[in-house]
C-alpha cells in the first residue's frame, strides 16, 4: 500500500553511457512538505538522476513511481505535467529575452490571441518580490550578474506551481543575506506540502534545511540518514573516508613580487586598485557580490579594459585590454563561469587540455599532435580527472571534473600567476582537497596565486594574506593571523576611503562560517 504523503519514489535505477556507469540500482523517495538532500561528491550520479526527473535521461532499468502510480518520463512536458520543476546548478535561461518573458516562456499570457505584455510582467513583478530580488521584468536577462541570474531561476521554476522542486546548488552563488532568503522561501513551500529534492556542497546547510539526506557514490545509494547527521559522518558516507583537514595549506616561503597591480581604475565599477601577489603565497580576495572582485581579476587578465592603472609581471607593463600579452607574460585565469567561459563544451577532455598550449605545439603550420596527448595524459592522471578517456566530451564530465579540466589546461602552460575565481563552486568536499592540494603544488614550485572565493572559511583557510573589497575599492588588507570572519566582514560592508588601508576590524560573521 502506498504512502499517501509519498509524492516520488524511484526504484533501483540504473542508467549506462559508453564506458561509465552513472546509476546502478539507485533507490530514493520523497515526501510531501519535506526537504530531503541528495549528497555525494561530483561524479557520484546526483546530475544523472535529476536529470531522469526532470525528462532529460531515460532510464536503462528501475521505475520511477508519482503518487504510488509508475509513470515514464519522456521529456520536459512529462516532467512538468508530473508538477516536477527543476533549477538547474547551469543557468537555463535564454539571454536575449528580458525576465519576464522568461519567466514565462511558453507560458505567456494571451488576451485577443496576442501577449499580454502588461499582464506578464504584473505577474513577474510578484513572483520577483516573492524571492525577494530587486530587478525589473523588462531587464534583459545578459544584463544581470550571477546571483540575481540564480534568484530569477527560482521565480521561474515558482511560477510553474510545482508538486516537487529539485533545487541543484541554488545557493553556490548567492549571498549570506540571498541564502537567508532563499531558505525562508524554501521553508513556506515545505509548510504549503511541496516536497524539495536539494542538492547542496555546503555541508552545514543541511540542518539548517533538510529533513532527511539520501547520500549517493559512486553511481550507487549507500545511505539514508536524517538531516542531523553530523558532517563528518556524511562526509565519511560521501567519500568512503574521513577527511582530518579541510583547508590543507602548506605555506610557502613568499618571494619576489610577480603580479603587481597599482592604482586600477575603471570608472564606475572599480576605483585605485593596488596590491601585490608574490611567489610562494596566495593572496584572497573576499567581498559581497557586486564589491568589484571578478571585474578587477578580468581587467587584470586583459580581458575587460580599465582607464587608468598598470598592471605588471615580474616588473614588466603589460598592454591594457590584451589577453595574449597577459597570457604570454604566464597570467591564467580560472573564471567564475567555467562552462561559459573556461570551457569548449562540445570539445573533447584532451582538445580542452591543450587550449593554452596549442600556439606553441605548432610548428610551421603543424600541431605536435603526439606531444599534446602525452601532456594531456599526464595532466589528467595527476589531477584525478574522471572520465572515459581523453575523447570524451567535456559537456559530459561532472562539476568538479570539468573545473580540473580548466586548472589542467593552466597548468601545462607552466603558468607563473594563477588567478581562480571561485574555484570550489558547485565541487564536493573531496575534489575541494584535491584543488586545495594543487594550489600547494604551485605555490611551492614558486607561482603566485590569486583567488577570488565567496566561501569566507575557503579565503581564511588557504590565503596567506586577504585583501577586502567593498564599493569597488580595497576596503583592507589582513594578514593570516589576523583574518577572521568578523574582520572580513566588517571590512565587506564598510564605506572604504579613497586609498587603501590594511586594518583589522571587528563587524557581523559571515553566513558561510556559522
Amino acid at each position: 500500500m502506498s504512502n499517501p504523503d509519498e509524492l516520488l519514489r524511484i526504484e533501483g535505477i540504473r542508467k549506462t553511457f559508453p564506458g561509465v556507469v552513472a546509476l546502478d540500482g539507485v533507490d530514493f523517495d520523497l515526501r510531501r512538505g519535506e526537504v530531503h538532500v541528495l549528497l555525494g561528491e561530483n561524479g557520484a550520479g546526483k546530475s544523472t538522476l535529476i536529470k531522469m526527473l526532470s525528462g532529460a535521461y531515460t532510464p536503462d532499468a528501475g521505475r520511477i513511481l508519482a503518487g504510488g502510480e509508475e509513470v515514464r518520463i519522456q521529456g520536459a512536458q512529462d516532467s512538468e505535467r508530473l508538477g516536477i520543476a527543476t533549477i538547474y546548478q547551469e543557468f537555463n535561461l535564454v539571454p536575449d529575452l528580458t525576465v519576464a518573458e522568461n519567466l514565462f516562456l511558453g507560458r505567456q499570457p494571451r488576451r485577443f490571441g496576442v501577449i499580454d505584455r502588461k499582464r506578464m510582467e504584473a505577474d513577474a513583478e510578484v513572483l520577483l518580490a516573492r524571492v525577494g530580488v530587486n530587478v525589473s521584468p523588462r531587464a534583459r536577462v545578459r544584463e544581470l550578474g550571477i546571483a540575481r541570474l540564480q534568484m530569477v531561476e527560482i521565480a521561474k521554476a515558482l511560477s510553474l506551481d510545482a508538486r516537487v522542486l529539485i533545487m541543484d546548488e541554488p545557493t553556490a552563488v548567492l549571498t549570506s543575506e540571498e541564502v537567508e532568503k532563499l531558505f525562508a522561501i524554501v521553508r513556506t513551500l515545505r509548510e504549503d506540502g511541496v516536497g524539495i529534492v536539494f542538492i547542496t556542497h555546503h555541508l552545514e546547510e543541511i540542518a539548517a534545511l533538510g529533513d532527511r539526506v539520501t547520500v549517493l557514490r559512486d553511481g550507487r545509494s549507500v545511505g539514508q540518514v536524517p538531516a542531523s547527521t553530523p558532517e563528518d559522518e556524511l562526509v565519511r558516507l560521501m567519500v568512503g573516508r574521513s577527511i582530518e583537514q579541510q583547508y590543507p595549506r602548506e605555506r610557502a616561503g613568499r618571494g619576489a613580487a610577480l603580479l603587481s597591480v597599482e592604482g586600477l581604475t575603471r570608472d564606475g565599477v572599480f576605483h585605485d586598485v593596488s596590491f601585490e601577489v608574490h611567489a610562494g603565497e596566495v593572496v584572497g580576495i573576499a567581498g559581497l557580490v557586486g564589491a568589484g572582485r571578478t571585474e578587477v581579476v578580468r581587467a587584470v587578465f586583459g580581458a575587460d579594459p580599465y582607464d587608468k592603472g598598470a598592471v605588471k609581471v615580474g616588473g614588466s607593463s603589460l598592454p591594457k585590454y590584451d589577453v595574449n600579452a597577459a597570457m604570454t607574460a604566464g597570467i591564467g585565469l580560472i573564471p567564475e563561469d567555467r562552462k561559459g567561459q573556461g570551457l569548449v563544451l562540445d570539445a573533447s577532455v584532451e582538445e580542452n587540455l591543450g587550449l593554452v598550449t596549442l600556439r606553441s605545439a605548432t610548428r610551421a603550420g603543424l600541431v605536435d599532435l603526439k606531444g599534446q596527448r602525452e601532456a594531456a595524459e599526464r595532466i589528467a592522471g595527476q589531477l584525478g580527472v574522471r572520465m572515459a578517456g581523453l575523447g570524451q566530451q567535456v559537456r559530459t564530465l561532472s562539476g568538479g571534473n570539468q573545473q580540473k579540466v580548466v586548472i589542467g589546461k593552466w597548468l601545462l602552460a607552466d603558468t607563473k600567476v594563477l588567478i581562480l575565481d571561485e574555484p570550489t563552486r558547485g565541487i564536493d568536499v573531496g575534489a575541494k582537497v584535491e584543488i586545495y592540494q594543487l594550489v600547494n603544488e604551485l605555490t611551492a614550485a614558486g607561482a603566485a596565486v590569486l583567488m577570488i572565493s565567496s566561501d569566507l572559511p575557503e579565503v581564511l583557510g588557504m590565503s596567506d594574506r586577504v585583501l577586502v573589497m567593498a564599493q569597488g575599492r580595497i576596503a583592507g588588507e589582513l594578514s593570516a593571523d589576523e583574518a577572521s570572519q568578523d574582520a572580513v566582514m566588517a571590512l565587506a560592508v564598510s564605506t572604504p576611503t579613497t586609498t587603501s588601508t590594511s586594518t583589522t576590524t571587528t563587524g557581523t560573521e559571515a553566513s558561510r562560517g556559522h
